[in-house]
């Protein structure tokens, strides 16, 4: 009999997870009377300052197919999506949002296409931005376009975290205990054969959402220190042809000298070099820094998250 663990991360859901639970429910239920399945749903609350925990407390004593882990404090998606991977106990996993974006709809589908042997995972991609602000579309264009040209993670336009996966691919992501995680670039970059469900998107079903667009930024550059080395090359290169830029100015400014005598010109367009000579080395500086820093994070060796309770305390 196969078992799907269903990873739900939480972070102030307490408007959504009944809406959430009465849907994943229907279509667990009828998957069930359909297929020789059972479900085994994992949320995982980081950090809630709502009454998210207090709902999952209830939720695990209505159904006991309901599981929950609670963090100590807000570790960030990344690391509920790592906790829920960690301790499912399925032979498949599903990763899921809990404001109905990621429509459980989908699931039968996903199952079907993995019963054919053919896939070892079912990844699903919007192919419309309905409701989202054209800013926000356009950067994260932009952001899936460039990932993929500077590095070797598969990042499909539109890609969503939500996916149903055979245990042997669960297994080659939670082996990658990396602290500083990007899901989309670690299910691309294990590898396994993936089949892509595209879908209109879906509005949220209630509440706000928790991702500002400083936030998606921040996300995105994690991304892309994360799987590419690309930066460091573009300021070597960058200082390469600064360089020859200067050395050729310097030719210039002594022929000039020399010729027409006029040592006192042209201070404006110094100062200008100089300004910008400055800027490139602080840019340039500041990649550095940022590959310092995730090493310098990585080194600590820090736990990727610390659980405050779960419901197996819950029933102590």
């Amino acid at each position: 009999m196969d078992t799907i663990s269903i990873i739900v991360p939480c972070c102030n859901e307490e408007a959504t997870l009944p809406y959430f639970r009465e849907e994943l429910q229907k279509t667990a239920d009828s998957m069930s009377a359909a297929n020789d399945l059972t479900f085994e749903f994992l949320f995982v609350d980081d950090g809630s300052t709502d009454q998210t925990l207090e709902l999952l407390r209830r939720f695990a004593r209505q159904d006991s197919r309901i599981r929950y882990l609670s963090f100590s404090r807000n570790f960030g998606k990344e690391a509920a999506i790592y906790a829920g991977l960690q301790n499912c106990a399925g032979n498949y996993a599903a990763v899921m949002d809990a404001d109905l974006q990621d429509p459980p709809s989908l699931l039968p589908e996903m199952y079907r296409l993995l019963q054919s042997g053919e896939f070892d995972s079912v990844a699903t991609r919007r192919v419309s931005r309905k409701g989202e602000p054209p800013i926000r579309s356009f950067f994260a264009r932009g952001f899936y376009r460039l990932i993929n040209k500077i590095s070797d993670a598969d990042i499909v336009d539109g890609a969503r975290d939500f996916r149903l996966m055979k245990r042997r691919m669960v297994d080659a992501i939670v082996s990658m205990g990396e602290y500083n995680r990007f899901s989309k670039g670690i299910f691309g970059w294990v590898g396994f054969r993936t089949k892509w469900l595209p879908y209109e998107n879906v509005e949220r079903v209630a509440g706000e959402t928790k991702w500002s667009f400083w936030k998606l930024f921040k996300y995105s550059l994690q991304g892309i220190v994360a799987f590419s080395t690309a930066p460091l090359a573009i300021a070597s290169v960058a200082g390469i042809v600064l360089c020859f830029a200067a050395f050729v100015m310097i030719c210039y400014i002594v022929i000039k000298t020399l010729i027409f005598g006029d040592p006192v010109g042209g201070w404006p367009s110094l100062a200008c070099m100089v300004m910008f000579m400055g800027g490139i080395q602080l840019f340039c500086t500041g990649i550095l820094g940022q590959y310092l820093a995730k090493t310098y994070l990585e080194t600590k060796r820090r736990p990727i998250y610390i659980i405050a309770e779960t419901d197996q305390d819950a029933l102590e």
